[in-house]
């Protein structure tokens, strides 16, 4: 695999890495993430203290310590609901790093991500479902980078609500990259949870073993 765009290189990994996502609802579903690793430690976490705070059309990934990684933004006017990601805090002015596109405006399809900088003329597709949970980020080789999977609780074989799932990186794909694009896929879908779907007695450490096969 060649290298990959890296956000922050303490968030690259030697290493296949499964990380736990959880989706927060602070007032209303959506309203931010946490994200651990298999030993239930917090890695990322994106926030939301209601609805007039932020603009809705912008979130921000923070390390645990708050110190902001990566921020995510709608750009407007776009047919395509494309959105725009930035290193750091976005100021006035900045350049975006990456975009993410829909393939196309009618019906559902993949994902484009088109880089610019330093890495300008590369691209990643995300192939697969984010409203199921089910979904693969691959590189312009088209090999898998990273993908995104319904949590199964180990404790209990039981699989989790939708509000809780894993995000499986391949070695050398920056963790902080990815989960900028989880926030743009659950952005984009912004589906309706159903109480059904909310996620009970969630424990972090408790790994997916179907999946680590």
């Amino acid at each position: 695999m060649k290298g990959e765009f890296i956000v922050e290189k303490g968030y690259v990994y030697e290493e296949e890495t499964h990380l736990t996502v959880l989706k927060t609802s602070l007032f209303f579903a959506g309203d931010g993430f946490t994200v651990y690793d298999f030993k239930g430690e917090l890695v990322f976490r994106v926030d939301s203290y209601g609805p007039d705070t932020r603009d809705k059309g912008e979130l921000v990934l923070m390390d645990p310590s708050g110190r902001c990684l990566l921020t995510v933004r709608r750009k407007r006017p776009s047919l395509h609901q494309r959105w725009e990601g930035f290193l750091g805090e976005r100021t006035e002015g900045q350049k975006p790093i990456f975009s993410v596109r829909r393939s196309s405006i009618i019906g559902r399809s993949s994902m484009t991500v088109e880089m610019y900088g330093n890495s300008a003329g590369d691209e990643y597709q995300i192939e697969g479902s984010f409203a199921q949970r089910c979904c693969t980020i691959l590189n312009g080789e088209k090999e898998s980078v990273a993908e995104i999977k319904r949590k199964v609780d180990s404790s209990t074989n039981v699989v989790l609500g939708k509000d809780v799932f894993s995000l499986i990186l391949k070695p050398g794909f920056d963790a902080a990259f990815a989960m900028g694009l989880v926030l743009v896929l659950d952005q984009i879908n912004g589906e309706d949870y159903s109480e059904d779907d909310q996620a009970l007695d969630f424990n972090p450490t408790n790994q997916d073993s179907s999946l680590s096969s």
